[in-house]
């Protein structure tokens, strides 16, 4: 089966464990206010601060939202090697040669790297002062508990071309496509290494990319395709597709994650991957389109979390109800909200839940 091939009948045996999966995610703003946690390069690599900051933010959560089953870790030290509570896609880049910057109340940002050429060489990845540091996090952590659990997020091919070459990519695409898809696949492959390896010793890839994977009863590759709004769905297929369809053939579930809001525009093309298990499907995407494309697929519906703190707990309920009905299915639906900051209210959250419950009580 080519990538081009349309999507077949499912065979899907992958489904949510529990009907209509819900979670949230709150930006490190949020954190830093109300739970007093900074987001330093400690955050991320000391190990006793890794496992006492994410022992922290489930006590949070608990306090706040335990009677929505949020916080069941919260009196467990969890060698978790990544920041499963925050959305943040940084050290692959950093491995590639991008200069990272952390702040006490935002995700670490990262700098482009400005490459005359998407010149990518996995081998050097993995022998970076990065990775090296990653590694002694994982060893030391291993060391003291016995085991690692969590992951980081691994970004995604055409996010991570753009965090090494810049704008020039898109000119590359016109001028030199054939040296745009071997660079792709160079940084397929390093996803591939660092996301396998992961996998491999956790048991799951995708957590750090969104947590409603972590309802499912297998690990979902989550390939983040934040980009494709910058792209048009012809440079998708010609560029991205060949290996969206790899991966989904080896590694299942196989999901996008498309935060943007034009889910539907690539809506034929997601179509065409021979095994889409998992579609985030970005605020301001049209559900009906893309569910009439994709009818087996599992459709994460993400709200928005700059427009969430202006609506009323009517109005989430009415969007949350409305987004579902037009989903269409179920037990092929999920619903969350990620990097709501420190103006949300608990009241706003708890509206997402509670709606989430009354349609689950319908449905039962």
């Amino acid at each position: 089966m080519n990538a081009h091939t349309p999507h077949p009948p499912s065979r899907i045996p992958y489904r949510a464990n529990q009907r209509l999966p819900v979670d949230i995610v709150f930006h490190p703003s949020w954190w830093n206010a109300h739970a007093g946690i900074a987001f330093d390069e400690d955050f991320f690599y000391h190990p006793k601060k890794r496992v006492e900051s994410e022992r922290r933010m489930e006590q949070v959560l608990y306090e706040r939202f335990g009677r929505h089953g949020l916080g069941e870790h919260r009196r467990d030290d969890l060698p978790v090697i990544g920041a499963v509570h925050n959305a943040a896609g940084y050290l692959i880049s950093e491995m590639l040669g991008c200069e990272i910057r952390y702040r006490e109340d935002a995700a670490p940002d990262v700098l482009p790297a400005g490459r005359d050429a998407l010149d990518v060489d996995p081998d050097a990845a993995f022998q970076s002062d990065a990775f090296k540091r990653f590694s002694r996090l994982c060893e030391a952590l291993k060391t003291s508990h016995g085991y690692l659990t969590g992951d980081v997020n691994w970004s995604g091919v055409l996010n991570l071309a753009l965090d090494l070459r810049g704008q020039n990519l898109f000119f590359d695409m016109l001028d030199d496509p054939e040296s745009v898809r071997a660079g792709f696949q160079k940084l397929a492959e390093v996803i591939s290494r660092f996301a396998g390896s992961v996998q491999a010793e956790t048991k799951t890839s995708s957590v750090s990319v969104n947590r409603v994977v972590r309802f499912f009863d297998e690990p979902v590759w989550l390939h983040s395709e934040c980009s494709n709004t910058m792209i048009s769905a012809e440079d998708y297929e010609r560029f991205v597709l060949p290996i969206d369809a790899a991966w989904s053939r080896q590694t299942r579930p196989f999901g996008i994650h498309h935060c943007g809001k034009d889910a539907h525009r690539f809506a034929k093309s997601y179509a065409k991957v021979p095994h889409l298990d998992f579609l985030d499907v970005g605020w301001g995407g049209d559900v009906k389109v893309i569910r009439e494309h994709l009818p087996d697929t599992f459709l994460n519906i993400r709200l928005d979390p700059v427009q969430l703190v202006n609506w009323s707990p009517e109005v989430i309920r009415e969007i949350v109800t409305r987004l579902v009905t037009e989903s269409a299915d179920p037990l092929r639906t999920g619903v969350c909200c990620i990097n709501m900051d420190q103006d949300v209210s608990d009241e706003q959250v708890d509206a997402l839940f509670e709606t989430v419950q009354t349609l689950r009580d319908e449905l039962a």
